[in-house]
């Protein structure tokens, strides 16, 4: 059986953004209106894109075209975005800025196509479900991009990530946005993940639940695995109502299929940190960038391994840097901290 949740410290925080990948810029927009947000990792220079999608219900854009054996190499930003579908509006915003500053795929003597993909989350029940990501979000997440750490928890496109929703709205928490990097061997590889998690985020230390599904008192954590192997199923609840989604990035050079690869090692990050993971009702994916400015990676297991403890940290940090939030309808989602 799962740990009990009881009383633990909440780990501290992991050091590092993804923005210690030289190259690397983010940037949030946040909507004021409601809780929901967008965020964009620019790498205008052009970086190679690998992407592995592991939900079954996501939601993504250009995603066909980073496979290995398709033509364009680069891409210029990648977009993670709230709003479900209609979040991906964002992604013409942060073409319009990149267009704007002579950044693109050229295709002609006067003409760049910026190479943006994206990947949403839903929040559309937490607030107005019409207010969502749109292509002005998306053009200002991408103007704030900067090299230096971006905020996290209740930001961008965590703004209104939660987790623990299997058993209800009522028994989740809040989730959010997080990134931390890692330097070894003269290579750096960092993440950045928004949580919106359809079951636990879990302590991989010990195995504990840190945000997730409550007791239905509310008053404390009751363990989604532990529910699950003693029975208790969850109700059935809309595919897609969840989604972790996240970018890698690293300053190794890669092709098309190690960026993929690398993606691909990544998720093992997700699965030591979310329980269960990737189900039916989450949309997971995660992208990986390789802007190649410190040389060949001497091998791709390093990268690969990098990029799962980046993801893992990162994905912890979002859940422990978020502050709890009350619904418009008074619906009340702890953090981690507040239990």
């Amino acid at each position: 059986m799962p740990p009990t949740p009881t009383d633990h410290p909440i780990p501290a925080l992991h050091p590092g953004a993804i923005t210690d990948v030289a190259g690397i810029r983010v940037g949030h927009h946040t909507d004021s209106r409601r809780p929901t947000g967008c965020t964009v990792i620019r790498c205008e220079e052009g970086a190679v894109c690998g992407v592995d999608v592991r939900g079954a219900a996501p939601g993504t854009r250009e995603t066909e075209l980073l496979r290995p054996e398709n033509t364009v190499a680069q891409v210029h930003a990648v977009l993670l975005a709230g709003g479900s579908a209609f979040g991906l509006d964002a992604a013409a915003g942060v073409m319009r800025w990149l267009e704007a500053h002579g950044h693109g795929y050229p295709v002609g003597p006067r003409v760049r196509v910026p190479i943006v993909p994206a990947a949403i989350l839903f929040d559309l029940w937490v607030g107005d479900p019409s207010i969502r990501p749109d292509a002005e979000a998306g053009h200002a997440a991408c103007a704030a991009a900067v090299d230096t750490p971006p905020a996290q928890g209740n930001v961008g496109a965590g703004a209104g990530a939660t987790v623990g929703k299997a058993w209800g709205v009522a028994r989740a928490m809040k989730g959010g946005i997080g990134t931390a990097s890692l330097r070894v061997a003269g290579f750096s590889v960092g993440a950045i993940v928004a949580v919106n998690a359809y079951y636990d985020v879990v302590d991989p230390a010990c195995g504990r639940p840190l945000a997730g599904v409550r007791s239905t008192d509310g008053s404390q954590l009751a363990g989604a695995m532990r529910l699950l192997l003693a029975g208790e199923l969850p109700p059935r609840m809309m595919a897609g109502a969840a989604t972790t989604i996240g970018v890698i990035a690293t300053d190794a050079r890669l092709d098309k299929a190690q960026a993929t690869k690398v993606a691909q090692m990544a998720h093992d990050g997700l699965a030591r940190c979310i329980n269960p993971v990737h189900s039916s009702a989450d949309g997971d994916a995660l992208f990986a960038l390789a802007t190649g400015r410190a040389g060949p990676a001497p091998d791709l297991t390093l990268i690969g391994a990098l990029a799962a403890e980046a993801t893992m940290r990162a994905a912890l940090n979002a859940v422990i840097s978020a502050t709890g939030l009350r619904t418009a309808d008074g619906l009340w989602l702890p953090a981690a901290a507040d239990l």
